[in-house]
């Protein structure tokens, strides 16, 4: 009997994606640590009278909940099909400990589906609560991102950031209301998204002074990675991921907004990098070669 050959077919590595690697590579080693390394939708600027923070519109909350149930199925086939793969969920236990309180989540930002991983562990819960999980985003993508992936950012519990000063009191406003009762609200403290980068960066204090100024908790989360056996379209392996949901960090009554929103983002990098060390098995280094290491 003759052998078969089985041909395994290869998939060539997407040239735009080798790209942002390396890019991603210069910007860590110049320090550029908050700017997006891909090329993001025309920002154009949100007026106050093109959003409705709370959804207190009619037709915003049927398209709100017509929406989020889409994107829920369209996450469970995500980890369905194993285009997405969540490896383990460690730490439920200081989610819930927050779970009927209202509080800033943070998360290190590398993909465009990393918040699907954290919908996925909380959503269950928060759906049993009739609560949300709501989602700071840039100015960019709620004003100029076409398609199902438009849709989500206009209509699935997002909060726009904005260059329009009147714009961002409502947005203010609007975590102020949402804090107080009891939700939890998603946001990025490096700013910019840089793909399957593993390392935690320096973060920006907004999401600090957010929660500092409502007198909430930071409920701080990483997300770690692994190859795994599978190769996506673009070449690359498909990680699997590990969600870690750390304990909370508290704003001290007795400092200013300014100390607590310094303080909390240090004691947040100081558990991601104990994450990120214990996880890999390595030290934290940069090769950062500004004053920014």
């Amino acid at each position: 009997m003759s052998e078969e050959k089985i041909e395994t077919k290869k998939v060539e590595k997407d040239p735009e994606r080798v790209a942002i690697v390396k890019k991603i590579a210069e910007f860590e080693r110049l320090g550029k640590w908050s700017v997006d390394v891909e090329e993001d939708p025309p920002t154009i600027p949100l007026k106050p009278d093109q959003v409705d923070y709370l959804n207190k519109k009619l037709i915003n909350k049927f398209l709100t909940y017509v929406i989020t149930r889409k994107a829920w199925k369209f996450i469970k086939n995500l980890v369905e099909t194993k285009q997405m793969i969540i490896k383990d969920i460690v730490g439920m236990e200081n989610y819930y400990a927050l779970a009927d309180k209202g509080c800033m989540i943070t998360c290190n930002h590398f993909n465009p589906f990393d918040n699907f991983c954290i919908h996925y562990a909380i959503m269950p819960d928060l759906f049993k609560r009739h609560k949300s999980l709501w989602i700071v985003i840039r100015e960019g993508n709620y004003t100029n991102f076409p398609g199902f992936y438009g849709l989500l950012f206009r209509h699935c519990h997002t909060l726009p950031l904005s260059q329009n000063f009147s714009t961002m009191k409502k947005f203010r406003e609007a975590i102020n209301v949402l804090l107080n009762r009891g939700e939890k609200i998603l946001i990025y403290p490096e700013q910019a998204m840089w793909w399957n980068y593993r390392k935690p960066r320096p973060m920006v204090n907004g999401a600090y002074r957010f929660a500092a100024e409502c007198s909430t908790p930071i409920l701080p989360m990483f997300i770690t990675m692994n190859d795994s056996e599978l190769i996506g379209s673009d070449g690359f392996p498909i990680q699997e991921y590990t969600l870690h949901i750390l304990p909370a960090i508290y704003p001290d009554e007795n400092k200013t907004i300014k100390e607590n929103a310094e303080d909390m983002k240090n004691k947040n990098y100081e558990a991601w990098k104990k994450v990120y060390e214990e996880f890999y098995g390595i030290p934290l280094t940069y090769t950062t070669e500004t004053a920014a290491n």
